[in-house]
């Protein structure tokens, strides 16, 4: 069996929902779902402070990118102790996670047999399927990942179909980073529309746009949703202050009648991988509680007040 190293978390899930954990031998210091991988060593560690501001977390990152410095440092020794067959990264984000740049740098100078290295670009919900499948492939087991694929994708369309035959689709907002100001994209807008709902900002495969506040005014949301990316809802609560302190924010319709909400991007929504499902489950039973009711109340999502 393969001995199997995953360096970004949203592989980590997708080996694990392949039924390959027990082959996992080490992983990236942001895995930690399942949780029984956080007793993997980890492989990878951020070159700036995590701690601080989403402003000041984008001015550090900012800084090592102008340098034109990799966010992440992978520790090439652990690598090599730990003997891998295949080890997964990928190209979609280097703010993100570790980048195939970073690990094909780390294993150059292996001089015995190299293992094998796989990419993924998770741009849009295609991608994630094809990422899966990519992952499967690569670790011999095809039949399981077209399995999970049909798993998952069955649960969207049944959640789509509920979702058309609701009389009202309101406008949605999904905050990625809060200082700057900035749209989730990429997969969300799909999402979003599978839940019944119409994303104002962000088209679908494109990476997150900023957003000018004017702008966000006038669009005037009717429903916000907070997911910071690699953020839990209690630190997005406290980075919110940032915006509500502006003037305009209690006259937004979404703020007005309580159509805010903080949710875990760091599990959820900034994780391309099976839980994206989890994702739209949420997504579903905000916009539509009579609807729907998934239980992710709590944990998933809160009301900002």
């Amino acid at each position: 069996m393969p001995r199997i190293v995953s360096l970004i978390a949203s592989a980590t899930e997708i080996v694990c929902a392949l039924g390959f954990e027990e082959q996992l031998v080490g992983r990236s210091h942001e895995c930690d779902f399942p949780l029984s991988v956080k007793r993997l060593p980890g492989c990878t560690e951020p070159k700036f402070n995590i701690d601080g501001s989403s402003a000041e977390i984008d001015q550090r990152v900012r800084e090592v990118l102008q340098q034109a410095l990799s966010v992440y440092r992978v520790d090439a020794d652990k690598l090599r102790e730990l003997r891998p067959d295949v080890i997964v990264t990928q190209t979609q984000c280097e703010v993100c996670a570790v980048s195939q740049k970073d690990v094909e740098l780390a294993v150059c100078d292996w001089l015995d047999a190299r293992p094998m290295i796989v990419s993924l670009a998770p741009n849009a919900l295609n991608d994630v399927w094809a990422d899966i499948r990519r992952v499967a492939e690569a670790l011999n087991a095809p039949e399981r990942g077209e399995a999970l694929i049909e798993r998952l994708q069955r649960r969207i369309t049944e959640i789509g179909v509920v979702a058309r035959k609701q009389t009202v689709c309101p406008t949605v907002a999904c905050i990625e980073w809060i200082e700057p100001l900035m749209s989730a994209g990429n997969w969300m807008p799909e999402l979003v529309e599978y839940a019944g709902g119409k994303l104002l900002f962000g088209e679908p495969g494109r990476h997150s746009p900023r957003l000018v506040w004017e702008e966000f005014v006038r669009q005037d949301p009717d429903t916000i949703f907070v997911m910071p990316c690699g953020w839990d809802i209690p630190k997005a609560r406290v980075e919110m202050s940032a915006l509500t302190c502006k003037p305009e924010w209690p006259d937004l319709r979404a703020v007005r009648q309580r159509r805010v909400f903080l949710t875990d991007g760091n599990q959820y929504f900034n994780r391309p991988g099976p839980r994206l499902v989890e994702s739209l489950e949420i997504l579903a039973e905000v916009l539509h509680p009579g609807a729907f009711s998934f239980g992710h109340q709590g944990s998933g999502w809160q009301p900002l007040s």
